[in-house]
């Protein structure tokens, strides 16, 4: 019994270790974050198929949208890292992994709204993220000229660091094959103020860059590790993180029949209630299943 005993905590140091990403064996610190042959045999993991739900097991179901504020101390795993340099093989900032996943083909499903109808290249995509305009001195050299030296035109593209939050759509049901209440991530969003309106200091609002129908994207998240603040030994994939919701959110809109109108469209400039109603929407949710077992 005492060599199990030790034996069970050095199987779990040794897992620890294989975590590291190759960080206590590199000779080099080109190394370090580099797999080896081993652990790239070994680590044949893939994103866990969602179950086949029949409609006719779906005994109630409610969609919901919500948002994931980045500036939640909870949520920052999402938001950095923002730089570039601090950026590893398996770990960088949600948005660079979405961003990566369309430029490369893997995520195809990317979509301007939120019910998924109006599909986006990559060439879309570049007008929503980047800014190209002409100073004003370069306006008056292309009068007198005939040309506009590079200097004097002005590029902005939107980096990790100015996305302030996703937005998330996702249905709660309640299964009666296996009773009980579960959740499915239908689309992401990330949120950044209008770059144009940015650019031009006028006052800018928060836009929707575009929507990803969520299960296309679950291959390249699963791919990809977030910073685990408990544990750096044991990052956790950022389709893990999703789908198992270690993040807070406020409810913005419900499915309903006005059309899937907005709370704040009902309570107006008013954020307390309005946060209030968020809550009473959870509530309601979380009560429903434990509604199914009182008689």
């Amino acid at each position: 019994m005492k060599k199990i005993v030790l034996i069970i905590p050095l199987i779990f140091f040794t897992l620890t270790l294989h975590s590291q990403a190759n960080i206590l064996n590199a000779k080099t610190p080109q190394e370090i974050g580099l797999k080896t042959p081993q652990q790239i045999k070994q680590d044949n993991s893939k994103p866990l198929p969602y179950p086949y739900t029949d409609d006719k097991d779906v005994l109630w179901s409610i969609q919901v949208w919500e948002r994931i504020d980045l500036d939640e101390r909870f949520n920052l795993p999402l938001y950095y890292p923002t730089d570039s340099m601090f950026s590893t093989t398996d770990r960088k900032a949600l948005f660079d992994v979405l961003l990566e996943g369309i430029k490369n083909g893997r995520i195809k499903e990317v979509y301007a709204d939120t019910y998924f109808k109006e599909k986006l290249s990559w060439k879309d995509m570049e007008e929503r993220l980047t800014f190209v305009d002409t100073m004003e001195a370069g306006i008056d050299q292309y009068n007198y000229e005939g040309k506009v030296d590079e200097e004097y035109i002005r590029r902005m593209q939107l980096t990790p660091a100015d996305i302030e939050e996703y937005r998330i759509r996702g249905v709660w049901y309640f299964d009666a094959r296996y009773g009980e209440l579960r959740y499915r991530l239908i689309g992401i969003a990330p949120v950044a103020y209008d770059l144009r309106a940015t650019a031009k200091g006028m006052d800018a609002e928060l836009v929707e860059l575009f929507w990803i129908f969520y299960p296309d994207a679950r291959d390249v998240l699963h791919e990809y590790n977030a910073y685990n603040p408990r544990n750096n030994a044991r990052p956790i994939n950022f389709d893990h993180m999703l789908n198992a919701r270690f993040f807070t959110t406020v409810i913005y809109k419900t499915s309903n029949e006005y059309g899937d109108r907005e709370i704040r469209e009902y309570l107006h400039e008013d954020a307390l209630r309005q946060l209030l109603e968020s809550q009473r929407i959870k509530e309601m949710i979380r009560e429903y299943e434990e509604d199914q077992w009182n008689y």
